[in-house]
């Protein structure tokens, strides 16, 4: 279940992309891209459901500030394409999603998920998150609300996974890429709390009495 320090597993999917045209995507593809300086993979249990909407808005409401760091933000679920596509055309009052200013993937054979070890079988599913009236075919496994942040090397530097019924904090999420960045350009450790703009911490015994004492003055 540990993917952290681990090469990320190659994404080959089909998808919907931020024109609202179907794509090929390939995660390793993109990495390669000359501003691309890391990707966040968020998967979600399924399109047409309860939290899913609420997280997929608040994500593309921080779009900005996500490429301003350089990072892909790609989402995957085991929808298919065609589901993604008509969710997005479907108004968010009427219980879409609206244009998205990024891609969809559709994970529909379930290799992905598998891959990064976040299906669950499908007694799990429907208790919380799933508006059934929406499912228009058997689901047996669905992917748990799984985050992942990979450096532009294609290295796992953080993964979480949230229960059906918890939504994710958008703003933590920026807070561990920018963490990232800062120990890659400066080398040292972000102790708790750290956010952008805050001192680091030399990794040694003098880095930590500097910070301790620093922190008690506080």
């Amino acid at each position: 279940m540990v993917l952290v320090k681990k090469k990320a597993p190659e994404i080959l999917l089909d998808g919907v992309d931020s024109h609202g045209s179907f794509v090929k995507f390939s995660l390793y593809e993109q990495l390669e891209k000359n501003n691309v300086k890391g990707a966040v993979l968020f998967f979600y249990p399924l399109d047409f459901t309860f939290v899913c909407p609420t997280e997929l808005i608040k994500l593309n409401e921080s779009f900005d500030a996500f490429q301003e760091r350089g990072i892909l933000l790609v989402g995957i679920s085991i929808d298919s394409k065609f589901s993604h596509k008509a969710w997005r055309e479907k108004s968010i009052k009427d219980g879409g999603i609206g244009e998205l200013d990024y891609t969809l993937l559709s994970d529909i054979n379930k290799t992905t998920s598998r891959n990064y070890e976040i299906l669950i079988e499908n007694e799990q599913c429907f208790n919380e998150d799933v508006d059934m009236s929406e499912v228009t075919r058997e689901v047996d496994e669905i992917a748990l609300r799984a985050t992942f942040f990979i450096d532009s090397e294609g290295i796992i530097r953080h993964q979480s996974i949230n229960d059906l019924p918890i939504g994710r904090n958008i703003d933590e999420i920026l807070r561990i890429i920018d963490a990232w960045k800062y120990h890659e350009k400066h080398g040292e450790v972000c102790p708790a709390g750290w956010s952008k703009g805050d001192s680091g911490m030399e990794a040694n015994d003098s880095g930590l009495k500097d910070y301790m004492s620093s922190y008690m003055k506080e």
